[in-house]
């Protein structure tokens, strides 16, 4: 497979080859996958780290079903506000009431901390992904 310049794309190409891979490479897979993905997930926290509860709701979790690969989500229960940080409009800024004043509305900066962490990633996680898959896909006997 030829490398992709843009990571979403590589992503893209190695989910297309996930997907036809049989139950038990898919064991064998699951944890490699989620150790490739884990420094993502501190590097996240780690940015997210001047909120209480945005670094405890991060989660991640592999799958090989409906759009194969990590999913690494900030579950909104835990820290609804998650999303509104992270900038996901593409805004700098967002407006939320005043606590306890409703009537009075407050603009505040964004501060990314997922998406970094996946870009500064990117490359090494993908490589990563890339060679567990050809090393289990080898010892069953494909390719």
């Amino acid at each position: 497979m030829a490398e992709p310049a843009d990571p979403s794309q590589a992503i893209r190409a190695l989910a297309k080859e996930l997907d036809g891979i049989p139950k038990e490479l898919r064991q064998k897979l699951r944890p490699a996958l989620r150790a490739a993905a884990e420094p993502v997930v501190q590097d996240a926290r780690s940015r997210a780290s001047w909120s209480t509860r945005i670094p405890r709701a991060i989660s991640m979790s592999v799958r090989f079903s409906r759009d194969p690969g990590v999913l690494i989500r900030v579950r909104r229960s835990v820290a609804p506000h998650g999303r509104a940080y992270e900038g996901i409009t593409g805004a700098s800024d967002f407006v939320h009431p005043v606590f306890g004043h409703r009537d009075r509305e407050v603009a505040e900066g964004t501060r990314p901390y997922l998406e970094p962490a996946v870009r500064a990633a990117a490359d090494n996680v993908l490589a990563t992904a890339a060679g567990v898959v050809e090393q289990v896909a080898r010892e069953q006997g494909f390719r």
